[in-house]
This record gives C-alpha cells, structure tokens and sequence, in this order.
C-alpha cells in the first residue's frame, strides 16, 4: 500500500470520526527528511496501518505498562488497555514506546502500539 493510499485511508477514518466526535491528525511535514519516515510509513498491527510518525506519538516509560499479560497505556490521566491485534509485532527501530490513539465520542481506542524498552 502506498503513501498516498495511507493519507486516502486515514483521511476517510478521520472524516468518520469526525462525524461522530472530534478528532486530530497531523501530517504537516516535520519528519520528511527523517531516515525513520519510511519505516514509520509502513508500520502496521493487525488493525492495519499505523500510517506515519506524524499520527502517533511517544510514550514516556511511566505512562506504559504490561500487566496481567497486556499493554497498558495512559492517555489524558486514563489508563487504557491496547487490544491484543494493536501491538506491533516487530523490532522497534526508534527505541521509543509509541501509540496511535483514535479519539472519538465514544472514547479512545488504540489502532496501534509499540512497546520500548522500559528503562
């Protein structure tokens, strides 16, 4: 799947969500020259594309943790636990634990995460 297909997909999400909620997304260009950009712009779980850096962001090592076998993850004070299907199952090429939350009226779900080393 390419760039463009990527964009296309998360543009149709986000004009979803946006109908049922608030939502934001940002792809304004800051990691283009980046030598990560076209590893982040193929990363996907189960739930598919995680679609680029700019749609996710890092997660410091006290706002994540494992327990009772899953990955939690606590965004804006609240604990949330990533389906099993929105774990990256491959090596962590930027170090850094990363999320991709999808925020709407319902709450906030989790279309991708990949764990760091807890340090």
């Amino acid at each position: 799947m390419t760039h463009r297909r990527c964009l296309e997909v998360f543009s149709t999400v986000a004009f979803t969500v946006i109908l049922v909620g608030s939502a934001t997304g940002r792809d304004d260009g800051r990691y283009a020259g980046s030598p990560l950009k076209p590893w982040f712009d193929t990363l996907k779980s189960g739930k598919g594309l995680c679609c680029s850096f700019a749609d996710g962001f890092a997660v410091a090592d006290p706002d994540w943790e494992s327990k009772d076998g899953h990955y939690r993850v606590r965004l804006d004070g609240e604990w949330i636990v990533v389906p099993e299907d929105a774990v990256i199952t491959e090596p962590n090429r930027a170090g850094r634990t990363m999320v991709w939350p999808i925020k709407n009226s319902l709450g906030t779900t989790i279309r991708c995460f990949m764990p760091g080393s807890m340090s």
